[in-house]
């Protein structure tokens, strides 16, 4: 019988020793690993990300004042032109019969009216008939000097200096006048300078300010990068949503997001941008200078504030976290200020956890470790 009880008694205190080496086993397996960053000194900048078109400083579109053919281009595309020089002209015959029939009648109009006024001084005429032939007289004038304008504007000048861009149309084109929808003859642009106009979505533009720097990306040059300056922030959104007496812009943008017009100064001293391009840009909005730094992806929040677990070994050498309340300043892409709190280049500090290992169990139903947070 006393054997009998010696086994049992083994096989228990065997039992308990491998459950607890089992236990041991998962605890180990189980112990969070932590995937850590050190808090650092950097240079840290905030930026806003916004899509523009590269434009001329100054562009003009040069159209006629009156209605004819085209008669000659003397310019061609990318000439240089200067203010006032002769680009065009235009076919004039029609004007110039009638500036002739224009001094015609002028001429008739004045010798009647030098003949009224010396048989008025006689007093063959009466004051009536003397005012009727001066009435004639200056009517006659005011034509001939329209008619002389029309004949003038069929000569076209560049309104300024700039750059012919674009191909001009060719003679024999029939250029229309009109304040509506008149033919454009040329386009002339100043490209000594370029501007961006770029829309800004509403939750930004609050950031951005006059004189702030951007840099930019066009496609033709993806190696390059560009500098520009915020010269304009426009104090209206792109369709005017804001306008409730325009039904088409409220209607239309009610659910749209708002954007808004930045304009940006971009030298190009090497002339490689072209109006059109689309020009990708980063607004400079906020740089500090060694600052002290932690991932974005380390920051947590709850009741108190925002904290960090920063990481440190216990006497056994097992990694222990503890909470590090901060206070922040500046965002950047991936990191974030660190303005106030007991934090100190190097310190480690957890950023994500890693799941635990799983255990296989041989000849046994023992529950596996799950993803557990670290100790708060």
């Amino acid at each position: 019988m006393k054997w009998k009880i010696l086994i049992v008694a083994a096989l228990i205190i065997g039992a308990a020793v491998g459950y607890k080496f089992y236990t041991d086993k998962v605890v180990a397996d189980t112990a969070k690993t932590y995937e850590t960053e050190k808090v650092v000194r950097m240079n840290l900048t905030k930026t806003v990300s916004a899509t523009g078109t590269v434009q001329p400083r100054d562009s003009v579109e040069v159209s006629g004042k009156v209605t004819a053919r085209i008669k000659e281009i003397l310019v061609e595309e990318n000439d240089h032109v200067t203010e006032g020089q002769i680009v065009a002209i235009l076919d004039g015959k029609d004007f110039e019969a009638k500036l002739d029939q224009a001094n015609f009648t002028l001429t008739n109009a004045r010798q009647k009216l030098e003949r009224t006024e010396r048989l008025y001084k006689i007093g063959a005429k009466s004051l009536e008939e003397l005012q009727d032939a001066q009435y004639e007289y200056d009517r006659a004038k005011s034509a001939v000097e329209l008619a002389e304008d029309d004949v003038n504007q069929t000569v076209i000048t560049s309104p300024m200096d700039g750059v012919v861009v674009g191909e001009p149309k060719t003679p024999g084109t029939m250029a229309v006048q009109g304040s509506t929808n008149p033919t454009v003859i040329m386009r002339i642009a100043d490209l000594s300078e370029k501007l961006v106009k770029a829309k800004v979505d509403e939750t930004d533009i609050g950031s951005v300010r006059i004189g702030e720097t951007a840099t930019f990306t066009v496609d033709a040059y993806p190696d390059k990068t560009f500098r520009a300056e915020v010269t304009k922030i426009s104090q209206t959104d792109t369709t005017n949503s804001w306008d409730t007496n325009n039904s088409t812009s409220s209607s239309s943008s009610s659910n749209a997001v708002i954007y808004y017009y930045v304009t940006f100064s971009a030298p190009d001293e090497e002339n490689l941008l072209l109006p059109a391009m689309t020009a990708r840009l980063d607004i400079i909005v906020g740089q500090v200078v060694d600052a002290l730094c932690v991932p974005i992806d380390a920051l947590k929040t709850d009741a108190k504030g925002s904290y960090v677990e920063r990481i440190t070994k216990d006497a056994q050498g097992k990694d222990v976290s503890e909470k590090v309340y901060i206070t922040v300043g500046l965002y950047g892409e991936e990191f974030v200020e660190v303005t106030g709190g007991e934090l100190k280049p190097g310190d480690e500090i957890s950023v994500t956890y890693e799941a635990a290992k799983k255990t296989s169990s041989q000849g046994g139903g023992m529950p596996m470790g799950g993803m557990r947070r670290p100790p708060i």
